[in-house]
């Protein structure tokens, strides 16, 4: 597995090694071991969810304020997404910025979110099947919502050629300046 910094240094690509032939691919998607040799973590999921999702729908950005914090590990399994990471700590000197990364079934790539950071993505092929791993779980009066358009964040989604697909509570998400977020 190969690990890589983005330019939030807490959130992380994952790689895991990918090995095919005529008959198709085998690669591990989860080693404790190794992601906590190569990242310093100790991390333990609790949780796992799964998303299906068509072309334009937009999900986020959510995450969980403490004591229910949880980190993400994330990956497309079909189609592809544009997934993004927002740092949500007011202590962090990069509160607000973010970071996006497409997830394909086919580069097989994942993001490491840790808990402080909000999460979204954006359906960019017909469809995509997502796979969340979580360290804590689900509580939602911890939940905590930013606007995914929110002009101070800045976020570059990809041209979808139609409005993005929302649900109601990130439509009515709140701007980052109203926000809950860590300290």
């Amino acid at each position: 597995m190969t690990i890589t910094p983005t330019a939030l240094p807490e959130v992380l690509i994952v790689e895991p090694k990918v090995f095919g032939d005529a008959r198709g691919f085998f690669t591990e998607s989860w080693n404790e071991e190794r992601f906590n040799q190569a990242t310093g973590n100790t991390l333990r999921f609790v949780q796992d969810n799964h998303s299906r999702s068509g072309r334009g729908v937009l999900r986020g950005l959510h995450y969980q304020l403490h004591p229910h914090a949880q980190g993400k590990l994330v990956r497309c399994v079909s189609g592809a997404v544009f997934d993004v990471a927002v740092d949500m700590r007011r202590s962090s000197a990069n509160f607000g910025r973010w970071v996006g990364v497409e997830l394909t079934a086919e580069n097989q790539k994942q993001l490491w979110i840790p808990p402080g950071f909000a999460h979204g993505f954006v359906v960019v092929s017909e469809t995509a099947d997502f796979l969340y791993k979580t360290t804590g779980y689900y509580a939602p009066q911890a939940e905590g919502c930013v606007r995914w358009d929110d002009p101070t964040i800045g976020i570059e989604w990809p041209e979808l050629g139609m409005a993005a697909l929302l649900a109601e509570k990130d439509a009515k998400a709140p701007l980052l300046a109203e926000a809950k977020t860590f300290d």
